[in-house]
């Protein structure tokens, strides 16, 4: 009979965390081969198995056992805990394969079954400390030199890893980790999180959450892993959590970001990337619409304003979280607050003189070329918009600073903008007050999609109202309304005209109508021009099928 290696990942240890096909394995195999430890945690698991279990330096005499066993015609189960992949046995069978000159074509076969490794395991007791770039690293010096070690660490502390520590400290290597918080402090806060567990879902399991600072004040042994944060991870209610993205992006006027989900951190999914709004002195009982602020509000707005905190907010936030919080966190909401720390955002929006202003001055020129900086960046857009995108940790003193120069903000993705004409450089000025309004109403408003509104002063319509999603046209101090043009595509179109002769008085409320259903009625990326084709009427106006059929000639051929 064929022989065959089976090296088997239990996982942590616990029976509910082993694979289905890891004890599939087990029980495949005449023989078991491991760390008496971890053969141990696996008993319970087998029938009639002989088993031969090993020291813990023993690792290299398994693993040639394992190839004599199966050359032999065993089934041999060769066990790791965690992942046998990682720091574990996979690999030095492989290397003894190899010097025997084993091929998998003519050698005993080899099956690697994966586990659920110690940083995965560690990392769910935590919270969600490795949402991010993570690394392992081994601190036992028993087959790398310490030299080399210290090199990655260094190395993934330089590039902000989140750093799991696999085997820190034994009864004779106690210096290593030492030795690694020297090296971590070099690059990151004292405050950075550091998470311990040990034995993860075993029965001596026990959990730690400190800092970099304190985690040797704790017991560290070969059975804790060690698990220390990034820049930007932060405790909340007794977990760790590192947020999924370095740098949020933002835009403006809006409580949730209105642009798209595979662009931005929403809601949903990531609350820590949005702004809160602090509570106010006279809030005494912390309310807020009617609502209790949660702590990581609390914590976030902390975060956002802790350059311009002084003492007192300082002791304000953290006593209005001593009330939000549960008695047994574990972690003062003032270490809290000091934990979180502030991260550099992507502050994204657009930029203009104004609603018919078409010219910019020499001073908001220069005023845009600072704020914007070496690693900001302004982009003309079609719509006729400068898109700025600015790295900071303070995106109020850069709109203040902008608003400060008379230059309109507005937010940019998923929104209203409003597109007008220079109105004959104001030559023709009867209707820009009514552009201007719908401007203050609509301007930035967060819709299903992108949706754009034309505006034209006269009868000419040379600035194109007629081609975006709605268009205005002031004609004979009257307004025409058209709905529903398709830009792009082999059959773009116009807009539908659906009306003429609009009073003045009435245009702005018909607008704001028509935005309205479509935000209330809109599905989520759909353009406006089918959602008119698809609720058939709006206001009254019937849609109509704008798009001629194009017969394009074949392309002739040359010599």
């Amino acid at each position: 009979m064929s022989g065959k290696i089976m090296v088997v990942g239990f996982g942590p240890g616990h029976a509910d965390h082993i694979t289905e096909r890891a004890k599939q394995a087990l029980q495949e195999s005449d023989m078991i081969i491991g760390y008496k430890t971890y053969v141990d945690l696996i008993v319970g698991l087998l029938s009639d198995q002989q088993v031969i279990s090993t020291g813990m330096t023993e690792e290299v005499a398994r693993a040639q056992e394992a190839v004599r066993q199966a050359e032999q015609g065993k089934v041999v189960a060769v066990i790791s805990s965690g992942d046998s992949g990682v720091y574990g046995m996979a690999g030095l069978v492989y290397e003894v394969l190899v010097e025997q000159g084993w091929t998998e074509t003519t050698g005993v076969p080899v099956e690697i079954v994966p586990g659920i490794s110690a940083i995965n395991s560690c990392a769910a007791l935590l919270g969600a400390p490795i949402m991010h770039d993570a690394c392992t690293i081994s601190l036992s010096d028993h087959l790398t030199p310490w030299e080399l070690i210290a090199k990655r660490v260094e190395a993934a502390a330089s590039a902000d890893f989140v750093i799991a520590l696999y085997n820190p400290r034994s009864g004779r290597r106690t210096r290593q980790i030492i030795e690694t918080q020297k090296i971590l402090l070099k690059y990151r806060s004292a405050d950075t999180p550091v998470g311990l567990v040990k034995s993860a879902y075993r029965d001596r399991q026990h959990v730690v959450m400190t800092t970099l600072a304190e985690m040797l004040e704790h017991d560290i042994g070969m059975l804790t892993t060690v698990i220390i944060g990034n820049s930007t991870t932060f405790f909340y209610d007794n977990k760790m959590i590192t947020p999924r993205g370095y740098q949020r992006k933002y835009t403006l006027g809006a409580k949730e970001q209105p642009l798209k989900p595979h662009q931005r951190l929403q809601k949903e999914a990531e609350p820590w990337a949005l702004e809160q709004t602090l509570a106010t002195e006279e809030n005494e009982n912390t309310e807020v619409k009617g609502e209790t602020p949660s702590a990581l509000e609390m914590a976030m707005l902390a975060s956002q304003k802790v350059s311009q905190m002084k003492g007192e907010a300082v002791s304000y936030v953290a006593a209005t979280m001593e009330k939000t919080l549960p008695q047994d966190l574990g972690t003062s909401p003032a270490s809290m607050l000091e934990a979180y720390r502030p991260q550099e955002s992507i502050l994204e929006f657009a930029v203009s003189p104004g609603v018919a202003n078409k010219k910019l001055s020499a001073q908001q020129m220069i005023r845009l070329a600072e704020v914007v900086g070496e690693k900001g960046s302004i982009e003309y857009s079609p719509h006729h918009q400068m898109i700025l995108r600015i790295p900071t940790y303070d995106p109020q003193e850069i709109t203040t600073l902008l608003e400060a120069e008379g230059l309109i903000l507005s937010p940019i993705g998923d929104v209203l903008q409003m597109k007008a004409c220079d109105f004959c450089d104001g030559e023709k000025a009867d209707s820009i007050p009514h552009a201007d309004e719908i401007q203050e109403k609509l301007g930035g408003m967060e819709l299903p999609k992108e949706l754009r509104i034309g505006f034209n002063g006269c009868g000419m319509a040379c600035y194109g109202a007629v081609n975006e999603d709605i268009g205005i046209v002031y004609r004979k101090g009257k307004f025409d309304l058209f709905l529903g043009a398709k830009t792009v595509g082999r059959n773009a179109h116009p807009a539908q005209p659906v009306a003429e002769g609009i009073e003045p008085d009435e245009i702005v409320g018909l607008v704001e109508r028509i935005v309205q259903r479509f935000k209330a009625e809109g599905h989520p990326n759909e353009r406006f021009h089918k959602f008119f084709k698809r609720v058939k009427v709006i206001e009254g106006y019937t849609y109509q099928d704008m798009s001629i059929p194009i017969s394009i000639e074949p392309a002739l051929c040359g010599d």
